[in-house]
C-alpha cells in the first residue's frame, strides 16, 4: 500500500491510494482512528489494505495537499556519514557506530510543500536519503528481528545549514530551521519493498542528477540501525529514521552548489516513489 496523511480544505486526514485518488482511511477504519501514526499503533494495517481493495477513492489525490507521511512523530533520528562516498568526500574517518542527530516534527514539509530557506545563511545543501517508519513498539531488537519493526518506507530530504551545522561538533542547530526538510510523499509499506537492500536513492536539482547511490552501500544498513537504536531508547509506531544521504552534496563540490529560492529539489527511491520539494526565502516575520 501506499499510505499518505494529507488536508483537504481545513481538515487532516490519512488514507490509501488507489489509482490517482485516495481512499479516506477513517472511513475504511470506521472512525476509530485519526491519524496513520495512530493506524500504526492500533496494528491496523492488515485491516486498512483489506478494506481498501476495490474501494471508490473519496478525494482525487491532485485535489489535497499531501502532508509529511508521519506528521508529528515522537522521534525523527537521522543518520550522518552513512555511505563511503559521501564520508570520504567530508574527509571524515571511519567510526565504529553510527552518527545519530535528531531533527524536530516542524522541520518536515510534505510532498509539493516549499523548502525555506533561512534569513540567516545562504549555505543551504541538500541531503536525499532513504527514511525508514516504524510500525511497532521496539527494544532491545536484535539484528535478524529488525526489520519486522518496520512500516515502510518513503522518500526523505533532510536539507542542512552548512554554517549552522559546523557551529559546534553537534549537528542540531544545522538540521532543524523550521520546514527545512522533506518527507514523502508516501509510505509505502513492506509488503511492496521486500528488501531495502536492493533500492536505489537519486537526488536531482532542477532535473539535475547531483546524487545516485544504491541502498546495499550504506556503511550501518537498517537492521544494524534498528538494533544500535533500539539498545538506548524505545521506538514506536510512527518514528522516522533517515539512513544518511550519499555522496554529491552541495557543501563539497567545486564551486558550491547551494539550494536557492527558485529551485526545485527532487529525492527518488526506487520502489518508493519521487518527493519533489520547490525552494523559497523565508519571508520576514
Amino acid at each position: 500500500m501506499r499510505l499518505v496523511s494529507y488536508r483537504r480544505g481545513a481538515v487532516d486526514s490519512f488514507g490509501v491510494v488507489v489509482d490517482a485518488g485516495v481512499v479516506d482511511g477513517r472511513r475504511l477504519l470506521g472512525g476509530r482512528v485519526a491519524t496513520l501514526k495512530a493506524a500504526l499503533a492500533a496494528g491496523a494495517l492488515p485491516e486498512l489494505a483489506r478494506a481498501a481493495l476495490g474501494a471508490t477513492p473519496d478525494v482525487r489525490l491532485d485535489a489535497v495537499q499531501l502532508l509529511p507521511p508521519i506528521p508529528e512523530p515522537d522521534k525523527i533520528l537521522c543518520v550522518g556519514i552513512n555511505y563511503v562516498a559521501h564520508r570520504e568526500e567530508t574527509g571524515r574517518g571511519e567510526s565504529a557506530h553510527p552518527t545519530l542527530f535528531t531533527r524536530f516534527a516542524n522541520t518536515q514539509v510534505g510532498h509539493g510543500q516549499a523548502l525555506v530557506r533561512p534569513r540567516v545563511s545562504t549555505e543551504f545543501d541538500y541531503e536525499a536519503e532513504l527514511a525508514v517508519v516504524i510500525g511497532r513498539r521496539c527494544r532491545h531488537v536484535r539484528r535478524e528481528d529488525a526489520l519486522a519493526c518496520v512500516a515502510g518506507y518513503s522518500c526523505y530530504q533532510d536539507a542542512t545549514l552548512r554554517d549552522w551545522q559546523r557551529h559546534t561538533s553537534q549537528f542540531t542547530a544545522g538540521k532543524n530551521f523550521v520546514a527545512t526538510g522533506g518527507f514523502g510523499p508516501w509510505l509505502v509499506t513492506t509488503d511492496e519493498v521486500a528488501d531495502p537492500s536492493r533500492l536505489t536513492v537519486v537526488g536531482r536539482l532542477n532535473g539535475q542528477e547531483m546524487q545516485r547511490s544504491a541502498t546495499d552501500l550504506l556503511i550501518f544498513d537498517i537492521p544494524e540501525l534498528i538494533a544500535y537504536i533500539t539498545t538506548f531508547t524505545e521506538l514506536v509506531p510512527g518514528d522516522v529514521l533517515s539512513t544518511g544521504t550519499p555522496g554529491g552534496v552541495g557543501s563539497k563540490r567545486t564551486p558550491p552548489v547551494w539550494l536557492k529560492p527558485g529551485d526545485v529539489f527532487e529525492v527518488e527511491v526506487t520502489g518508493v516513489g519521487v518527493l519533489r520539494n520547490p525552494v523559497v526565502e523565508e519571508q520576514a516575520a
